[in-house]
């Protein structure tokens, strides 16, 4: 089990259970992976575990009622649950918290229950009924209970089940038996209350000889094998689902009465098989039940001639007693095993594939009896075929026909255009899932390459293409599971062939993943520069102020005007501008339902005032059925991906810009050339690190991991191969370009807020160096209108632009704007360096705690000639000598806000 399915998994249960407060689910998560066992539990880890909860619980019997009763119904799943029940037995405080849970709700429910009981007042009666009264109507209560409260609670279940199967069948009604088929009983065979033969003018047996007695034993026993009451044995009324029990005239003699009483449980057994036959032939009850019921039937049959032979026998005055309890040994045999069979059906409200599984586990478990094995083989294979065609529709054609609800693959109402539209819309995933009540033990193995092979077919189908397998053939049950595990092992293979070559050939999924990587992860970089010189002005503004279709139009325009004009899918590439920025929607991803998140996760964005450039991202049309592959999921981490790399080229746009801007500087006569070269270091030293970082996470890490992925999909053998290599493609890059961890992704935004804020205040000091350039270009403009300038005006041109640099250097250097540079510098470069040592301390420890090989070659690029260690280990003797602080890593001054801020210039 994968870790995101068990913190799935823990916050579901914590939901049913209505669990609040605590230590969230973080706390459970790792106690059950620090509990996990490589083995699968066994029978003796089992019953242990069963053991130790009856030990710790205070009420064992009632516990191990319950056991026996789910273990009854078949329950899957039944043993791990135990399993799991016993660890936490030895928990003690996660025992308190459910047991604090569980009393909280109990005094909540006891507040409602007492709230909407005190609307209600009963009068008080001061009347007493008498014993004989009071047994009457004891009486009467039982006679009501036997006869209808069974038939209430079969035709409820019926109800209940016609519901949901008309509801799964969108509204299409399925047929049901006229009312009159229930409300008559003397259709269905089984023994009538009061249906005695003449019993008031019976003659009192005691007063008989032996041989009249077995004689009048025999005729009623004849009676009571084909259900109908006799004169001296009557059937007793049923109470719920019991045996059927028998009243026997007290007055026989004794050695007869024990040798009925031996032949009694095969009436009792007809009972309750001819009883099962009834119930399961209702369409309710789907077609494996019919199957099985009608199978019943054949034999049932069989056992009725063999009665009635037994009848003529009688008749002709040759069958006694003893040669009745030798004759009816073989179907005794035979009646009880369709009866156990009937009652664990019913007991396990068994349906389709558990029923299957039932039948299944029953013929395995007598393999030491041939002739009972042989009759649960007939059985299983009888209700196995309309399982086995749903299943060959399924495998062959990828269709379900399943009215009833009994096959192990579910269908769902989920639209496959929604993929492109919402994030958490799981097609592939929840379209066709796994039913686990209804997969037969048999084909336990076999369910995910089922789901498969029709998953891979009705794609196929769904994209108007007529899919038929060439190596279709009938699948009959059998003990030897080989026989329909190759068959279903020969539809994946084709399903799979023809489901990869459609979208890799006709569909061209390689092209297409080239095309999105050209753009997202900038492979294509003469468009990024023309598509980024034509937006810059636009992605300053707010991203209220920005329109929408004028960036489509710049983007088309770069499209056409570089390279990228030859590629044919650029018109799939879109615009989008996100609700919030990278940093608070990766933390967000990674955000797990956690207290430091939670706030984050609800928060408004619309809280938040964002630039073009912080909410720009591009977008994908993704076309049906190359949408399970790039679906929604995988294009948001495209999307991360881009907006990571995206703001990288940015700044570094803006580290170029200031270094060009200083030029202007080096044109005047500065004296202060000293401290006016520490910005131009630091500029040096954060370009220096933007750029590695991109060459990094461009050449270390995107492009052998797409030379992976590539290696890969020529190699997949299905879709399901393709899928997982495309995302663990996707996993890979965002964990190697720090986008998983949140601690350094925090760390690294803060460093690009120090560069960015860094850049603007440079170009602002800057922006009134620019003077003279603009005298320049004004007289330029000037000479141009009026002619070419004269000498005079050449030199007077030359002594403008030498007074306007010595006064702008008088200023520069004056003392309070060489001190207040000098500091806020100083300010830039404390804080950068102390972000970045920060960022490679927790880099060192990730790449050596994680082996994260990735990260040390950052490391390397970083500081390539040890200035930073040098700069750590000074810092580190420093406060080991003056603080002797608990955490070696140095910190910076408080940080700014963990979102990337970009200022418009």
């Amino acid at each position: 089990m994968s870790e995101f399915r068990i913190h799935h998994d823990v916050n579901e249960l914590l939901s049913l259970l209505r669990v609040h407060g605590g230590d969230g689910a973080e706390v459970y998560i790792d106690l059950l992976q620090k509990n996990r066992t490589p083995y699968v539990t066994t029978t003796v880890s089992a019953h242990s575990a069963k053991v130790k909860i009856a030990e710790f619980s205070r009420t064992p019997e009632d516990f191990l009622k319950k056991y026996d009763e789910l273990k009854s119904k078949n329950t899957r799943n039944l043993d791990p649950l135990v399993y799991l029940l016993s660890k936490l037995t030895e928990d003690r405080e996660t025992l308190q918290y459910l047991q604090q849970n569980a009393k909280e709700r109990a005094e909540l429910a006891a507040t409602a229950a007492a709230s909407s009981t005190t609307s209600f007042s009963a009068p008080a009666t001061a009347s007493k009924i008498s014993m004989q009264e009071l047994e009457e109507l004891r009486k009467q209560l039982g006679s009501v209970a036997t006869g209808c409260t069974l038939q209430q609670s079969l035709e409820l279940t019926r109800k209940m089940l016609r519901d949901k199967q008309n509801k799964k069948n969108s509204g299409q009604r399925l047929p049901v038996f006229p009312a009159w088929v229930y409300e008559r009983p003397m259709l269905v065979g089984d023994f009538l209350s009061g249906s005695g033969l003449s019993t008031d003018t019976a003659v009192p047996i005691g007063t008989l000889p032996l041989a009249s007695q077995e004689s009048a034993v025999v005729e009623d026993l004849l009676y009571v094998l084909v259900g109908v009451d006799g004169r001296y044995i009557t059937a007793q009324p049923l109470t719920g689902r019991q045996s059927r029990t028998f009243l026997v005239d007290p007055n026989l003699d004794l050695s007869i009465r024990e040798l009925v009483n031996r032949i009694l449980p095969v009436a009792a057994s007809y009972s309750t098989v001819t009883r099962f036959i009834e119930e399961k032939s209702s369409f309710e009850y789907g077609q494996v039940n019919h199957a099985l019921a009608a199978a019943m039937r054949t034999l049932v049959k069989e056992y009725l001639i063999l009665v009635t032979q037994l009848e003529q026998l009688q008749r002709q005055g040759l069958l006694s007693l003893q040669k009745l309890w030798f004759y009816i040994q073989p179907a005794m045999r035979t009646v009880d095993i369709l009866a156990s069979l009937a009652t664990s059906v019913d007991k396990g409200e068994c349906l389709g594939g558990s029923t299957l599984s039932l039948l299944h586990d029953r013929s395995f478990n007598y393999t030491g009896d041939s002739q009972a094995q042989e009759l649960c083989l007939y059985l299983t294979k009888a209700a196995s075929v309309p399982y086995f065609e749903i299943l060959e529709k399924w495998i062959y054609r990828g269709i379900i026909n399943d009215p009833y609800s009994e096959f192990m693959v579910e269908e769902h109402e989920l639209r496959k255009e929604k993929i492109q539209e919402d994030y958490n819309d799981k097609y592939w995933d929840q379209r066709y899932t796994v039913v686990q009540r209804q997969i037969p033990s048999f084909l336990q193995k076999m369910a995910g390459k089922i789901l498969s092979t029709g998953k891979y077919l009705n794609v196929v189908r769904e994209c108007g293409h007529d899919v038929t397998c060439p190596v279709a053939k009938e699948i009959i049950y059998t003990l030897k599971e080989r026989a329909y595990v190759e068959q279903i092992e020969k539809a994946f293979n084709y399903a799979s062939k023809v489901l990869l070559g459609f979208l890799m050939e006709e569909k061209e999924l390689v092209a297409h993943l080239r095309s999105i990587k050209r753009y997202f992860l900038m492979d294509q970089g003469d468009f990024f520069v023309h598509f980024m010189d034509l937006t810059e002005e636009e992605l300053k503004k707010p991203v209220d102020d920005i329109t929408p279709t004028r960036l489509e139009a710049l983007l088309e325009l770069a499209l056409r005007m570089s390279t990228a004009n030859t590629d044919p899918f650029k018109d799939d590439l879109k615009i989008d501008l996100m609700p919030h920025d990278l940093i608070t929607q990766l933390l967000r991803v990674l955000a797990i339902e956690t207290k430091q998140e939670k706030a984050m996760v609800h928060a408004d964005p619309t809280e938040l005032s964002l630039s073009g450039l912080e909410a720009f991202s591009f977008d994908y049309v993704v076309k049906w059925p190359l949408s399970l592959i790039i679906n929604r999921k995988a294009l948001t981490r495209y999307q991360m991906l881009f907006r990571h790399m995206f703001y990288c080229k940015h700044v570094e746009r803006q580290l170029c810009n200031v270094w060009i801007s200083n030029k202007t500087a080096k044109q005047g006569s500065l004296h202060s050339a000293k401290w006016f070269a520490g910005a131009f270091t630091l500029r040096q030293r954060m370009l220096n690190f933007v750029q590695n970082i991109q060459y990094y996470m461009m050449f270390e890490v995107m492009e052998p991991t797409w030379h992976i992925l590539e290696k890969n999909l020529k190699s997949a053998s299905n879709i399901d191969d393709v899928l997982g290599h495309h995302t663990s493609f996707l996993d890979n890059c965002l964990k190697d370009c720090m986008l998983t961890n949140p601690e350094l992704l925090k760390v690294f935004s803060k460093l690009m807020s120090v560069c960015v804020m860094f850049t603007n205040c440079m170009q602002r000091f800057t922006q009134s160096m620019k003077l003279d350039s603009e005298l320049g270009r004004l007289t330029l403009e000037h000479g141009t209108m009026l002619g070419p300038p004269t000498e005079a005006e050449r030199a007077e041109e030359r002594t403008r632009k030498e007074l306007a640099r010595k006064y702008l250097a008088e200023h520069v250097d004056a003392p309070q704007l060489a001190s207040s540079f000098e500091a806020t510098i100083n300010k830039f470069d404390k804080n950068f360096s102390a972000y970045l040592l920060d960022l490679l301390a927790r880099l060192s420890i990730y790449s050596t705690s994680d082996c994260e090989q990735g990260m040390a070659s950052v490391i390397s690029r970083l500081d390539f000639n040890g200035f930073y260690t040098e700069r750590l280990e000074r810092l580190s003797a420093e406060r080991s000598q003056t603080a002797a602080p608990q955490v070696p890593i140095p910190r910076g001054p408080p940080a700014p806000a963990p979102r990337v801020a970009v200022a418009a210039q």
